[in-house]
């Protein structure tokens, strides 16, 4: 591997630097969008059942928020109704769609930063191959070419343009891959809420 680095030259540093952020943001996003962290199968509906004959304490309302992304926007709901109880409809709803928004950032966090690392990648490694192409032009002389020099500028054109592709590659399918995730899950926190708006308004008025 390092004989591939230095045949490769200085350019492929950077691409190396790209491969080991993306692997990091990649592992971590599968580890941050676990269906248990973001969206728990049953947790709109223990959440309803918990609250079916008033709000509950505020322990509960606290542990639901720490549960998950849809638990801290449904425990925001019950949040809003204990400290205002004659709050308007459209104000609820704007609470919940309030923490709705700040969940899904956390959710598309670092996925801006994985696509540029798909987008600059092979422009990192069309920078490789015209150094190695300027390599191989500065290898001409009058007198012929300089088989030394002329090998070493074609090994950098092309490791460069190979490790450019083999990072920009797997970083471009699991951003999309991490994209309609999210997509999915702010589905889920959407539909989710809107549910529980309606069994928060039945509530208030109990």
């Amino acid at each position: 591997m390092f004989s591939i680095i230095q045949a490769a030259g200085w350019p492929i540093w950077p691409l190396i630097a790209c491969s080991i952020l993306a692997l990091a943001l990649i592992v971590e996003r599968f580890l941050a969008l676990k269906t248990a962290k973001v969206a728990p199968a049953n947790l709109l509906q223990e959440a309803i059942s918990v609250s079916a004959n008033g709000v509950p304490s505020a322990e509960v309302v606290n542990q639901l928020g720490q549960n998950s992304s849809l638990g801290e926007v449904l425990a925001s709901g019950l949040r809003t109704i204990t400290l205002e109880p004659r709050i308007s409809e459209a104000d609820l709803r704007a609470s919940l769609e309030s923490t709705g928004r700040r969940e899904a950032q956390k959710l598309e966090k670092y996925l801006t930063a994985l696509a540029t690392i798909a987008s600059a990648a092979p422009l990192l490694g069309l920078l490789g191959t015209v150094i190695g192409m300027i390599e191989i032009f500065g290898s001409q002389s009058s007198g012929g070419s300089n088989p030394t020099m002329l090998a070493h500028g074609i090994s950098i054109a092309l490791y460069n343009t190979a490790f450019g592709l083999m990072v920009a590659i797997p970083a471009l399918i699991f951003w999309r891959y991490f994209r309609s995730q999210v997509d999915g899950y702010l589905l889920t926190l959407e539909l989710s809420a809107e549910q529980f708006l309606r069994h928060l308004n039945k509530l208030r008025r109990s």
